[in-house]
């Protein structure tokens, strides 16, 4: 067996992290594990049940002016585990970092609500972000990570489709987006970690269950002119790193702003693993430049026309 070229930053922990995590069988405990980070809410997180009933966790912006811009942010763990509470420090970050609100989503997992509620969960949340006093409604971002970074691409599609929300940038995490990937052979690269294709053809399976896929599938729509410009990054040991590439493309194609970010050598989730690794660091730089010049291009557009 070929031992895989891991990044120098990411080489001694990536010995000791499985290659596959989720099964039928460890579903039950995973989630019980998941639901334990949400026990106990942090002083500077805001907890709120919608009307809709969809449960999201808020992060204010201290120090700046309001209305202020905002993202909306999107778990992952395949559409079948994870809870909004997994990524707080992540939001916490982004929020100081960039001077915006920042709103995570809890919505509701597959199998027992597939598509499309996971995806209605977080349109139902970003209409009522973007109806914020204290957030600017024509500077909203949407974003996640793995099948958050999936349904992130689906929300940008519901947005456009809808006309009611204009987000100003896609980001796309490492994204979940291709179901067909299932089916391709040759891809159980010994690099792989956390995800590999059993986890993937089970976390598909339950998402989608009787769906049209050419519709509930994003890389599996034909149009994806008029979406908001996106951001997608990957590592080149990721199961996703093929089809991420491939919907990159397919976005600039259709007239999409796209920047692609590769880390060589980084596996499915690096970054939530080593988060002060200077590589992970790097990643969340790029994001965090990405969605700063969306808003002020935004803003600067807005300050034009007015």
């Amino acid at each position: 067996m070929v031992t895989p070229d891991f990044h120098p930053d990411l080489r001694k922990v990536a010995r000791y992290i499985p290659r596959q995590v989720v099964t039928p069988v460890t579903l039950p405990v995973l989630r019980m594990v998941t639901r334990l980070q949400g026990k106990r809410t942090p002083q500077d997180v805001e907890e709120l049940t919608l009307g809709s009933g969809v449960r999201v966790r808020l992060f204010r912006p201290t120090g700046v002016p309001v209305p202020a811009p905002a993202l909306l942010w999107i778990h992952g763990g395949g559409y079948i585990i994870g809870t909004a509470a997994q990524d707080d420090e992540l939001c916490r970050r982004f929020s100081r970092e960039l001077g915006i609100a920042v709103v995570s989503v809890d919505y509701r997992l597959a199998p027992e609500h597939p598509y499309p509620t996971p995806v209605e969960d977080c349109y139902a949340a970003l209409t009522w972000l973007a109806r914020l006093p204290s957030v600017d409604p024509q500077r909203v971002a949407i974003g996640g990570a793995s099948a958050g970074g999936g349904l992130a691409a689906s929300l940008a599609l519901m947005t456009r489709d809808r006309g009611e929300i204009e987000p100003v940038a896609q980001l796309l995490v490492y994204p979940m987006i291709d179901d067909r990937t299932v089916d391709r052979h040759g891809l159980d690269n010994p690099g792989h970690r956390l995800w590999n294709q059993a986890s993937n053809r089970f976390g598909w399976s339950a998402y989608l269950a009787d769906a049209d896929r050419d519709v509930a599938v994003p890389a599996r729509r034909e149009d994806l002119a008029g979406l908001p410009p996106a951001w997608i990054g990957v590592g080149t040991l990721d199961l996703f790193h093929d089809e991420d590439l491939v919907y990159a493309e397919r976005l600039r194609a259709a007239g999409v702003p796209c920047q692609v970010e590769v880390v060589q050598g980084a596996f499915h989730g690096f970054d939530g693993i080593l988060p002060k690794a200077d590589v992970s660091r790097a990643f969340f730089r790029s994001q965090c430049d990405t969605l700063r010049q969306a808003f002020t291009e935004r803003q600067s557009r807005i300050s034009a026309s007015s």
